[in-house]
């Protein structure tokens, strides 16, 4: 394995000031909001769009930012800081078109990164079913060759951002008699295509402003051009995709650990008890201390695993599925500990943290739980 140290530099500085700013004034005041009413907190969208943050990492020849791993990360940390479900359009963005940007043909790309890059579209990521979560070659969604088309059928479970994104990457199964696992290919597939369609959204204990609903495919027929890839090689693709986005949920994870550590600081200085502040009380201090450092190494290992991202590193299975345990462990920790240090306050919605309390648990569900990022990383460890 290789440990080469990734390098902040000026730029990814300046983004986290610009980004910070965006968050803090333009997302935070509505976030609560789009917790609370359960909604698709629109207003930072708008807001991040206009900052060009909302997919920074599309390619500049596509009409994007061009950011790199790092810098990505940086803006998805930024955003949960204040808001979590609000740091989905960045991270699913992402998500949804990483699979173009490792295996499509120039065509493919051409046609859907350039609406991404602008803001006219949204991107989302169709793989798990009801009965194939961790063990997603046990897919039953099938493609069908008819002509040159596919005809999709099926369903896919657990979508984030599903109804309100305009496109989609599916993965089916093209190939029944074929070997597990080699016999799924990957597609795009338009939120206005006939036969495609949304389930209920789910009521979710939180990201409760990121939609989160199943996709439903009756009959619906892909053009033959909008596959992504080559036939047979979708789960491949899928994986490798997981590879370079589970750094970005680890990103999510302390962008949420570093916002509540943050508020609980604030709250530590004021509150007074047995007649002095409770941030003197050496107890406190303890868990202070005990969480900051917690947040700092996990920050640290999504950085290293973003740089390997960016490199395309052979060890970045690993290190992304490291970052993405570790960070979200902590994210659960970390929140935990600011609503005790709150007391009974925490426990209400008149402050934050119980909301990213609940926004941190996905994270230690979603792209792989951590019981599986624990395979992944024996998987590597054996294998070298």
């Amino acid at each position: 394995m290789s440990f080469d140290l990734f390098k902040i530099n000026e730029d990814h500085e300046a983004i986290r000031e610009a980004v910070r700013a965006v968050a803090e004034e333009q997302i935070a005041p509505h976030a609560a909001e789009a917790d609370e009413r359960e909604e698709f907190p629109k207003a930072s969208y708008d807001a991040l769009v206009a900052s060009d943050f909302h997919a920074p990492h599309v390619p500049e020849q596509y009409g994007g930012a061009g950011a790199d791993a790092l810098a990505t990360c940086i803006v998805i940390e930024e955003v949960a800081r204040v808001c979590a479900s609000s740091s989905l359009i960045p991270a699913v963005n992402k998500l949804g078109s990483m699979p173009l940007i490792l295996a499509a043909n120039e065509e493919v790309k051409a046609k859907y990164l350039p609406p991404l890059a602008s803001g006219e579209a949204g991107f989302s990521y169709g793989l798990s079913e009801r009965d194939a979560g961790s063990d997603t070659a046990s897919m039953r969604c099938r493609a069908t060759p008819s002509g040159d088309d596919w005809i999709l059928n099926g369903q896919k479970s657990w979508i984030t951002n599903a109804g309100f994104s305009e496109y989609y990457t599916v993965l089916a199964v093209t190939d029944p008699e074929g070997r597990r696992g080699a016999n799924v290919s990957a597609f795009v597939v338009e939120k206005s295509d006939p036969g495609f369609s949304f389930g209920a959204k789910e009521k979710k204990l939180g990201i409760k402003g990121s939609p989160t609903r199943e996709l439903l495919f009756d009959q619906v027929r892909i053009p033959g051009d909008r596959m992504v890839g080559e036939p047979g090689q979708g789960l491949k693709i899928a994986l490798r995709t997981l590879d370079h986005t589970r750094v970005t949920i680890a990103a999510q994870a302390v962008g949420i650990a570093q916002g509540a550590l943050d508020h609980a600081l604030g709250y530590v200085k004021e509150r007074k008890q047995f007649g002095k502040h409770i941030a003197d009380f050496q107890g406190i201090q303890f868990m202070l201390a005990d969480m900051a450092m917690a947040v700092e190494t996990a920050r640290q290992m999504v950085y290293t695993a973003a740089a390997k991202s960016e490199r395309g590193d052979d060890d970045l299975s690993f290190f992304g599925a490291a970052a993405k345990c570790h960070a979200s462990d902590v994210a659960m920790s970390v929140t935990t500990d600011a609503v005790q240090l709150l007391g009974g306050y925490g426990y209400t919605r008149d402050f934050p943290l119980e909301r990213m309390m609940r926004d941190a648990k996905i994270t230690q569900i979603y792209e792989g739980t951590n019981q599986i990022q624990r395979v992944v990383m024996a998987r590597q460890l054996l294998k070298d």
